[in-house]
């Protein structure tokens, strides 16, 4: 197993383009040799196998400078999201103890209070690159159990764990992605969602490890990233729901020429069926995915022709991952039935940093459960319905506000909405539903039950539909189903 994908990529494909970054594109040899003058660098500062190198910046070239340079001198990568409270960071920082940090001034704050180990901004990194050795670093003895990076993820009991990440499930993952989402050289993605979390694993990796292209943005504007689509002929396309939303929003998508992109994905059950309406259109194909930063990242796949006919199915699973639905007993879960998506293989992660009862918890007899609710059909396609602690019973019956939401997507009217369980009158709860309207159409709530009515069983009709300008979200733009209660919460009170 090849563990050095910028070295890989150096030997086959030098000269070919691979990022593009702040206005030039840079080479898959330029690559390699920022990879070998950073390792060297961090050799000569006293970073050694099994140290830890963190990371506290926006997406920058340095996320995959430090990601390619891992593997030449076996230290761990710990990208941090910037996004946390500066409080969260700090007690990150604390569980890794990161033995130096490279930071982007704008958090010197946050650097200077969480961080107690030596710290370098990127205008230093910068200085390093230009004057380091190109001379290749003896290298280490890795195996595939070897961990090349930590990612932080929140785990079911609402804690951020710091994840494992081997090389086996980084190779694997970008394996198994570029065979069967049929990636090659020729293709084009921009990375514009954020490079600290696991997404940089969904294209971009995968992209590079065959001779790809990545365009990377700084961060996210949708008319910059419609513009970089078309002139660097991107192929395909990943965008988290609230980016989506954006980009179909905005005064360029209209015009913009997208016949190059083969495909756009999402991950999860959270982007709304009018993003799939409108990408489609256009002529973009649109299907749906998903992962986990445990099972790093790319867990099914679904052909664009399939997902055109059976739009909430993510599909089948990749070749990587054993996958089985089960219910809370373990038991696997027949056709139709809606149980737990447990996960084993390749792609599952090493376990968290400080496992505690954290690991246990949702590793169990080889398995990882990941607290996603799913079914499966006679033939095989998958559909996600949820997370397990979201449904809620209604007159009995189990409801999961994701299969709801689905329904209510296609309703007349309906832009997005978020479906919630509320106490009821009786001792089960009643669901309640937020709904975003369209631009320019009208709707009222009954209108609503009534069309719902003929598409879901009564006890799974939302008794109680508010209607709001936008619904809560997460900073990483998925619905914020806890902001919503607490809102709801704040006007009873």
């Amino acid at each position: 197993m090849k563990f050095d994908l910028a070295a890989w990529g150096a030997e086959l494909t030098p000269d070919r383009p691979a990022i593009w970054f702040n206005g030039r594109w840079y080479s898959y040899r330029d690559l390699n040799e920022r990879a070998t003058r950073l390792a060297n660098w961090l050799a000569a500062s006293g970073i050694g196998y099994g140290a830890r190198v963190g990371l506290l910046a926006g997406n920058h070239l340095a996320h995959f400078d430090l990601m390619f340079a891992a593997p030449k001198l076996g230290f761990v990568f710990v990208p941090f999201d910037i996004y946390h409270l500066p409080s969260d960071i700090r007690v990150q920082a604390e569980r890794v103890g990161c033995d130096l940090l490279v930071y982007d001034t704008r958090f010197g704050d946050v650097a200077a209070k969480a961080f107690a180990c030596p710290r370098a901004t990127l205008e230093q990194y910068r200085a390093w690159l230009g004057h380091s050795s190109r001379v290749y670093p003896e290298p280490p003895v890795l195996s595939p159990e070897s961990i090349q990076m930590i990612l932080f993820t929140d785990g079911e009991d609402g804690v951020s764990h710091p994840a494992l990440i081997p090389y086996r499930q980084v190779l694997s993952n970008a394996q198994s992605t570029a065979m069967v989402w049929e990636l090659g050289p020729e293709d084009c993605a921009i990375q514009a969602t954020p490079c600290f979390q696991a997404s940089v694993h969904v294209l971009a990796v995968p992209l590079l490890a065959v001779g790809g292209r990545v365009v990377l943005m700084n961060a996210f504007d949708a008319g910059e990233f419609l513009r970089l689509a078309q002139r660097l002929e991107a192929t395909a396309m990943f965008l988290q729901p609230d980016m989506y939303r954006r980009l179909i929003d905005d005064a360029e998508f209209a015009g913009a020429d997208l016949q190059r992109v083969r495909w756009a994905i999402c991950l999860g059950v959270s982007c709304p069926e009018s993003v799939a309406r409108a990408l489609r259109e256009r002529g973009v194909p649109f299907k749906r995915g998903y992962g986990t930063t445990e099972v790093g990242v790319n867990c099914f796949e679904i052909g664009v022709e399939e997902a055109a006919d059976h739009p909430e199915s993510v599909g089948r699973p990749m070749p990587h991952l054993d996958v089985e639905i089960r219910r809370a007993d373990g038991s696997a879960c027949g056709v139709d039935e809606v149980g737990e998506l447990t996960f084993a293989g390749q792609g599952v992660c090493a376990g968290y940093l400080d496992p505690g009862q954290a690991w246990p918890a949702v590793y169990r007899d080889g398995w990882y459960w990941s607290g996603d609710m799913a079914q499966r059909d006679a033939d095989g396609r998958h559909f996600l319905r949820g997370r397990r602690d979201e449904g809620y019973v209604s007159d009995g019956k189990q409801v999961y506000p994701a299969q709801v939401e689905h329904v209510m997507e296609q309703c007349f009217g309906v832009a997005e909405c978020m479906v919630i369980g509320i106490p009821g009158a009786r001792a089960d709860a009643t669901g309640l539903a937020a709904v975003v309207v369209r631009p320019g159409m009208i709707t009222g709530a009954e209108l609503l039950r009534r069309e719902l009515r003929g598409k879901l069983p009564a006890y799974a009709v939302p008794s109680v539909i508010l209607f709001v300008d936008e619904l809560p979200r997460t900073p990483q733009g998925a619905p914020d189903r806890i902001a919503l209660r607490r809102m709801l919460e704040a006007q009873d009170a």
